[in-house]
């Protein structure tokens, strides 16, 4: 009898999608402070920002010295501010958005073999929409914990569920999903660039008998896909998090937090915190997608075992 490999069987919709959360929970607590520190970068030049009340001015200067600051100014604990909510944001979010994007493609493709690059945005516009709608509550309240300073007593939140209740009490339950729109944008471009551009690396390498469907080429598809998706999606990412973070009434509409920006720092505003963006989504990418792909095959070797009599 041939012995069993995971990868001749194609991964179950449950194996996907407990996959894909997994290994989400897996690469957040690896990249969170990069995470934080992207946050901080993104939101500081505001003048009304809430992340500054009551602390003067906040600067922050490129990654690790915006890390380093944190360290020292508020401790070390203050870099993983907000990871409950992280946590629950990747668990709910990465298990819609990649455990749903196969079967969404095929959907677009109806069974056809031969995939094209339209079926593939398609598929990641939609599981990028779908993810944001389940989602936005714990996005929100990650942001809000991470903009805010940990030092001092003027805390907005004091932990996860007050920050539901704090939010839900004083914006009404639309404020939990505050910044919808442009969380939708923006991970509508995240999602297409990300998983389109991991497929078609990984596709190119595999048919060009570069590399096989193993370690090194889940390693490369993913640094890849890393690097397109925070130079196309970094511009949607520092304005969803502002408005996310923003002070009810301080701006408009996430247009309007946009177009200050662009007034009252000029257009390189939108690209604050690339760095820790790209060494968080490049090294994100990585763990997630290398880690993704080892438990789809470990899941499915012991589904095959389980279903296999003595």
């Amino acid at each position: 009898m041939v012995g069993f490999r995971a990868g001749d069987v194609p991964p179950t919709a449950t194996v996907k999608f407990i996959g894909a959360g997994t290994a989400a929970c897996i690469a957040d607590l690896f990249t969170f402070p990069l995470d934080t520190a992207k946050v901080r970068l993104q939101i500081q030049g505001e003048t009304k920002s809430p992340v500054n009340t009551g602390h003067g001015p906040v600067k922050y200067r490129g990654v690790f010295g915006t890390i380093s600051t944190m360290v020292r100014v508020e401790g070390p604990r203050s870099l993983y501010s907000g990871l409950v909510a992280g946590l629950q944001r990747q668990m709910s979010f990465a298990s819609v958005r990649i455990g749903l994007y196969d079967s969404v493609k095929q959907f677009y493709t109806k069974g056809s073999d031969h995939v094209g690059i339209g079926s593939r945005l398609m598929a990641g516009c939609t599981t990028g929409a779908m993810a944001v709608a389940v989602a936005q509550p714990t996005d929100v309240v990650k942001v809000r914990f991470q903009a805010q300073i940990s030092a001092g007593a003027n805390k907005r939140y004091h932990g996860t569920m007050d920050a539901y209740r704090t939010i839900a009490k004083e914006e009404g339950f639309r404020g939990l999903w505050k910044g919808t729109g442009p969380n939708i944008t923006r991970n509508a471009i995240v999602n297409c660039t990300e998983l389109v551009t991991y497929d078609l690396l990984k596709d190119a390498l595999l048919k060009s008998s570069l590399m096989t469907d193993d370690l090194p080429c889940h390693f490369t598809s993913a640094f890849g896909a890393g690097f397109c998706t925070t130079v196309i999606a970094s511009p949607v990412d520092v304005v969803k998090t502002r408005y996310m973070n923003s002070a009810p009434g301080q701006y408009s509409s996430a247009l309007n937090c946009a177009v200050a920006m662009l007034t009252k720092e000029g257009p390189k505003a939108f690209y604050k915190g690339f760095m820790p963006s790209f060494l968080r989504l490049g090294s994100w990418n990585v763990v997630m997608f290398v880690t993704y792909e080892q438990l789809k095959r470990a899941l499915m070797a012991a589904r095959h075992n389980w279903a296999t009599p003595l």
